[in-house]
C-alpha cells in the first residue's frame, strides 16, 4: 500500500496518500458529515436549488466554457498528471456544469443528491456524497494498483470493474468507491432514498481559496439543515497537503 498521511473528519477517518499529495500539491478538501437524514424522491425544493445553481453558474462563467474557469483548469491538469484524458473523463464539477448549461439541464436523482449537486454547480467544485452505513472502514485517496474492485452498473445489473494502474481513486476496505478521483461514483456507497447517514466531500484545487472552500461547505450544511431539520450535521476541518 502506498505511504499515507492520516487525517480525520468528525467521526470517519480519511487518508490521502503521499503519492497523491506529490501529484497535486494544490489539493485540499472539506468534509460535512450528517446523521439522521431523511431522503426521498426529488422534489420541488431540490429542483429550485438546482435551477438557482445553474443561474449562479451562468453568471460566474459569463459566457466562458466551464473548462476555462481557473479552478476547473487546475482539475484538468491534475487528471492529466495521472494519465487520464480530462476531455474524455471529466471531473464531476465540470461534467455537472456542462449539463447545467445544456438544454436538458441538471438531472434529478433524489433529495440529497440534488442538494449536493446544486452546491457543486453553484460553487464549481467537485462534491460527492457517500452513505456512511455502506462504507467499510476508513476511506483512502490513493493511486490504484489496478486490482481493486469497483462495483458499477451496466444494463441494469451490477458489474465489477477495475481501475487503471496509477489512477487516482477513493476507496475503502472493500474496494473503490469513486474512480478517477471524482469522475464516477460506485453504486455500493452511493446515496439512495433509504440513506440516513452521509459523508459529503468537497474537493478543491488551488487557485480556489480556502475561504471559498469554507463557504461552499457552510452552504451545504445550511441546505442540509433546511432539508432535514432534525439531522446532526458536523463540518470537518479543511485538509491540505
Amino acid at each position: 500500500m502506498p505511504s499515507s498521511s492520516p487525517v480525520s473528519g468528525p467521526t470517519r477517518q480519511l487518508y490521502v496518500s503521499d503519492e497523491v499529495r506529490a501529484l497535486a500539491p494544490g489539493f485540499g478538501y472539506l468534509t460535512v458529515e450528517a446523521h439522521g437524514l431523511t431522503n426521498g424522491p426529488s422534489d420541488e425544493a431540490g429542483a429550485a436549488l438546482l435551477d438557482q445553481a445553474a443561474r449562479r453558474l451562468a453568471g460566474r462563467l459569463d459566457g466562458r466554457a466551464p473548462q476555462d474557469d481557473p479552478h476547473l483548469a487546475a482539475w484538468r491538469a491534475a487528471y492529466t498528471a495521472f494519465g487520464s484524458k480530462p476531455s474524455r473523463t471529466r471531473n464531476s464539477a465540470e461534467a455537472l456544469a456542462r449539463r447545467a448549461l445544456a438544454d436538458g439541464g441538471l438531472p434529478r436523482i433524489n433529495r440529497l443528491v440534488d442538494l449536493y449537486n446544486a452546491i457543486s454547480v453553484a460553487h464549481l467544485i467537485p462534491v460527492g456524497g457517500e452513505d456512511l452505513d455502506r462504507i467499510q472502514g476508513g476511506m483512502r485517496l490513493v493511486r490504484a494498483t489496478g486490482d481493486e474492485p469497483f462495483v458499477t452498473a451496466a444494463g441494469g445489473a451490477e458489474v465489477i470493474e477495475h481501475p487503471d494502474a496509477g489512477e487516482v481513486v477513493w476507496c475503502d476496505d472493500e474496494g473503490v468507491t469513486c474512480r478517477r478521483w471524482n469522475w464516477r461514483q460506485g453504486v455500493r456507497t452511493r446515496l439512495t432514498e433509504d440513506s440516513v447517514s452521509a459523508l459529503f466531500l468537497l474537493e478543491r484545487m488551488a487557485p480556489m481559496t480556502l475561504d471559498e472552500l469554507t463557504a461552499a461547505g457552510a452552504e451545504l450544511a445550511e441546505a442540509l439543515h433546511t432539508a432535514c431539520p432534525d439531522a446532526r450535521i458536523e463540518i470537518g476541518d479543511i485538509r491540505t497537503p
